[in-house]
């Protein structure tokens, strides 16, 4: 079992950054990727960004060159970059771990991007 705990997320003007950041605790043995989901209302929830226990990352298009992924595999933590926010960026982003091929979900941090 997993648990899983964020910080971050508010209200950022066109432009800006924003810095989320995660850290599991539990059976983090077991945790095999780690990673962001974000989901915007009326939408279906979509894979943001993920790391791989051997360091591979992926991005959802939209976000690749914006936003960046970073994991400490030791601390059991990872990170989430978000710069040059757009206003389309506007999610609920959750937190998650792979744990034996079960997805593990944090509460979800509010981002909203707007002037």
């Amino acid at each position: 079992q997993v648990q899983l705990v964020e910080s971050g997320g508010g209200l950022v003007q066109p432009g800006g950054s924003l810095r989320l950041s995660c850290a599991a605790s539990g059976s983090t043995f077991g945790i095999t990727a780690m990673g962001w989901y974000r989901q915007a209302p009326g939408k279906q929830r979509e894979l943001v960004a993920s790391v791989s226990n051997g360091g591979r990352s992926n991005y959802v298009d939209p976000v690749k060159g914006r936003f960046t992924i970073s994991r400490d595999s030791a601390k059991n933590t990872v990170d989430l970059q978000l710069n040059s926010l757009r206003p389309e960026d506007t999610a609920v982003y959750y937190c998650y771990a792979q744990w034996i091929g079960t997805d593990y979900w944090g509460q979800g941090t509010q981002v909203t991007v707007s002037s």
